[in-house]
């Protein structure tokens, strides 16, 4: 079964940045990318950090935990 990140992939939408721009930020080809989003392939914890830090939001957001982007500091 796979997990779809929802909102790894509309952050990405409404900020108009296209899966390959992401995909270079995190030295992956493009469908390595999209298969993040789609959970075909896992996260590591260090994909998820980049990821929360590119577009500043949690990683619980990341990972469909919470609708709340924010960072509890």
């Amino acid at each position: 079964m796979f997990m779809r990140f929802r909102n790894l992939k509309s952050i990405r939408e409404d900020r108009d940045i296209k899966q390959k721009t992401v995909a270079d930020m995190l030295n992956v080809s493009q469908n390595t990318y999209s298969q993040y989003e789609t959970g075909v392939i896992s996260l590591t914890a260090e994909t998820l950090i980049k990821l929360s830090e590119y577009y500043n939001v949690s990683i619980d957001y990341l990972l469909d935990r919470t609708d709340n982007p924010n960072i509890n500091k």
